[in-house]
């Protein structure tokens, strides 16, 4: 597979083969060539503050470690092209988080919360992302810093 076709398979795989993003209802898109975000809609089981009706801070270290993690390997995928799916799929079951750390901003408040990222710095094993959490009307609710291993 290329370069392409490794990024369409890993989107594939965050969308619809991992349960907890299935469960929470993480859809990861394309919204340019090289950028992509991971969108959440409002759901009342999300909330983290009944009385604020805010979301849970766990599901806002959840959606940036997710979308780090997947701009993290798809970063490393533009090296890996061209590869084998029973070898991708092999590199990609040993890539994770190793380390991250999330800054609250302001409460979770929305009906669309919307998460992107970038790579910061890239190795031959690890890369170092920052993540950040907007809602529809484009306030930032959380930022984050993530390392993952990549290779």
């Amino acid at each position: 597979m290329d370069a392409k076709q490794l990024s369409d398979y890993v989107t594939y795989v965050f969308n619809e083969q991992l349960p907890f993003n299935r469960f929470l209802g993480f859809e990861a898109s394309w919204v340019a060539e090289d950028k992509v975000e991971l969108r959440l809609p409002w759901k009342d089981e999300l909330m983290g503050n009944p009385h604020q009706r805010i979301l849970h801070g766990g599901v806002t270290a959840a959606i940036l470690d997710t979308i780090g993690g997947l701009v993290s390997i798809l970063q490393a995928v533009k090296e890996l092209a061209p590869m084998e799916p029973d070898e991708f799929a092999g590199r990609l079951a040993k890539m994770g988080t190793i380390d991250m750390r999330v800054d609250y901003l302001r409460p979770g408040r929305g009906k669309l919360f919307i998460a992107t990222a970038e790579v910061l710095r890239k190795g031959n094993k690890v890369a170092v992302c920052r993540m950040e959490l907007h809602n529809q009307d484009n306030e930032h609710i959380a930022l984050g810093t993530g390392t993952y291993l990549v290779g």
